[in-house]
């Protein structure tokens, strides 16, 4: 029986964890039971930052970035020491579960809480959509506008000089914001981690097009090539006589109003995530599959992200039957069928 639950978020700040908390306070409330916030996600839980959340508490925080409960890196909660203080504060404050909002990091701690007696459930919020489980994560659709007001605005100043810009976005080692953005823009290229780039064709395109009467050029890289926008703006005036200017949009993409998509997205996976702990289910992240919400085991999720990201160490797969395995290398090609298939795109409408 649940009387009080706490809730944090940790790693990277992603517009729509304040729907998510907001909606996890009101539909725990609603039924009965008492939520507790969690300051300064797992680092917050061993030092006791915690304090209880009220209906009122999180009145107007829906429309705004960042989160209120505040993030922190905390080495110190891989330790079996600082499990331990968790463990405790989360008896000395009466907390009977814990919804936890971030990443992969924010997933493991709370897979080893679960193991340590206190029931968690999983949140995907981050801007790069690099959780391989669910289709859309929390903050990814207000970071991939704001990065396309961004560009289109860099486009503007492209044409009244006839140049290039080549555009480093955010997404961690996941090409998905540089993909997206990519077509939104009408980029003339995009380069991600996840496929080889043809820099030579991207030349021969830029030179054609250019010939052709085109003045402005926008060329999309991922942070998950470290170094290569700067190499390939130098690339690109030297081999085509365009002028290319490089620009990083960095952090500023983290920030900001969340957009329609991840206000709705944050405050639906909120509420399920209560409705789930309430029922006795544990160790699970509450995923968004073709538009419906779904579970999956954090176990199972973390590793279905180091397959699809080419990570298994030895030993990864050796709890999983071989059908279980096939459907999850399955789910792994869909997966990069459908970025591929947007990379593609991508390029057959840039002329």
């Amino acid at each position: 029986m649940f009387k009080r639950i706490g809730i944090l978020t940790s790693g990277g700040d992603a517009p729509g964890m304040n729907a998510a908390i907001r909606a996890v306070v009101r539909t725990a409330i609603a039924r009965g039971v008492e939520c507790m916030g969690i300051y300064r996600g797992y680092r917050g839980l061993i030092e006791g930052d915690i304090r209880k959340l009220e209906m009122r508490s999180v009145s107007n925080i829906i429309n705004h970035g960042g989160t209120i409960l505040y993030s922190d890196r905390c080495p110190e909660f891989k330790t079996e020491e600082g499990m331990k203080e968790a463990v405790e504060n989360c008896k000395r404050f009466g907390i009977d579960g814990i919804i936890s909002i971030g990443g992969d990091g924010t997933f493991r701690g709370a897979t080893d809480l679960t193991a340590h007696g206190v029931p968690c459930i999983g949140l995907p919020g981050t801007i790069d959509n690099d959780i391989t489980s669910t289709d859309f994560s929390i903050g990814f659709d207000t970071a991939v506008n704001t990065t396309i007001e961004m560009v289109d605005r860099l486009r503007d100043t492209c044409e009244s000089h006839a140049r290039c810009n080549v555009v480093e976005v955010m997404g961690r080692d996941a090409g998905d914001i540089a993909v997206q953005t990519a077509i939104a823009v009408g980029a003339s290229a995009v380069a991600v981690r996840e496929i080889l780039f043809n820099e030579a064709a991207v030349l021969e395109s830029l030179r054609h097009s250019r010939e052709s009467g085109k003045r402005n050029f926008i060329v999309i890289v991922s942070e998950g090539l470290p170094g290569y926008g700067e190499q390939l703006t130098k690339t690109i005036e030297e081999k085509t006589g365009i002028e290319t200017r490089f620009a990083r949009l960095a952090h500023v993409v983290r920030g900001g109003s969340p957009t329609l998509r991840d206000r709705i997205l944050g405050s639906t996976v909120g509420a399920a995530a209560v409705e789930c702990l309430l029922d006795g289910k544990s160790n699970i992240v509450i995923c968004e599959r073709v538009g419906k919400v779904t579970t999956m085991d954090i176990g199972e999720a973390l590793i279905l992200d180091r397959m699809y990201k080419d990570k298994l160490k030895p030993g990864d797969l050796e709890k999983f039957d071989a059908e279980t395995v096939a459907r999850m290398r399955a789910f792994c090609a869909a997966k990069f069928d459908a970025f591929k298939k947007l990379y593609d795109l991508a390029y057959e409408i840039s002329k």
